[in-house]
């Protein structure tokens, strides 16, 4: 039996994993991985967890996003999509591409999201129309190609692409923030579909761990989207804005070697 403050642990990381996602649309992978690493797991073993949990969290997230409206099945399938083929190219790539560009151009992607976010925050409504790409018919196709690279983040960082989903979703569909959320929400559980795949396959996911954080997660995902749907844009923007400057901030730390 785990002992009480390990459980103690899982389940606050089960409910930060349930905030994240459910407010942000982001992947728990940057709060599940540290934490499954510091009690003892392998990388590889917490990052094929944390994925696990992902798919877990996103489902009910998923749920009360489409309940509200919010959510576009369409180009979130489309991005799933391009990401499940990418991440079968990143399995095979896993060991001969380089991290640190791809570390480095995730930290330079999340700061400038963030700068996005707290300027939508500003006038959420106006700017959600005006600020986005017009690819007319192309914008699906579009959507999918730009989220094979997302795809192949997942097979190599074992990223789910949350945060980059989000950004895909703002820069190309004229939706509110918590459309953005919902439809990049909707990408990610198939991402992290095919990442858990890849790393069970492996023997590389720790049910135990996953199941415990991901049933918290669940519950609290719950929550935390339906508050989400029920606040006013800008706070939702504002929230998106600040998780971005923090998963930055992370990313900065572990290329330098100041975090695992």
């Amino acid at each position: 039996m785990l002992p009480l403050y390990m459980i103690v642990a899982l389940l606050i990381t089960g409910v930060a994993v349930g905030a994240l996602t459910g407010i942000t649309g982001s992947s728990g992978v940057v709060v599940v991985v540290p934490v499954l690493s510091i009690i003892g797991l392998s990388f590889q073993d917490s990052v094929g967890s944390s994925l696990l949990v992902d798919v877990i969290t996103t489902s009910v997230v998923i749920y009360v996003y489409l309940k509200h409206g919010n959510a576009s099945v369409k180009n979130g399938i489309s991005m799933g999509l391009g990401a499940l083929l990418g991440a079968q190219i990143g399995a095979h790539l896993a060991i001969s591409l380089p991290q640190g560009p791809l570390e480095l151009g995730f930290v330079v992607f999340v700061l400038v999201l963030a700068a996005e976010m707290f300027r939508r925050s500003r006038n959420p409504r106006p700017l959600m129309r005006g600020n986005t790409i017009n690819l007319g018919k192309w914008t699906v196709p579009v959507a999918f190609v730009i989220s094979v690279p997302v795809g192949i983040l997942t097979g190599t960082l074992g990223a789910s692409g949350g945060a980059i989903f989000t950004g895909i979703t703002a820069l190309l569909f004229p939706l509110s923030a918590q459309g953005i959320v919902g439809t990049a929400t909707l990408a990610m559980m198939l991402s992290a579909l095919s990442g858990v795949a890849g790393y069970a396959y492996f023997g590389r996911v720790d049910y135990a761990y996953a199941i415990v954080i991901g049933l918290t997660s669940l519950v609290s995902g719950y929550f935390f989207s339906r508050f989400a749907n029920e606040v006013s844009e800008k706070k939702v923007y504002l929230s998106m804005g600040i998780i971005f400057i923090a998963l930055g901030m992370m990313e900065m730390l572990k290329m330098m070697g100041l975090v695992r």
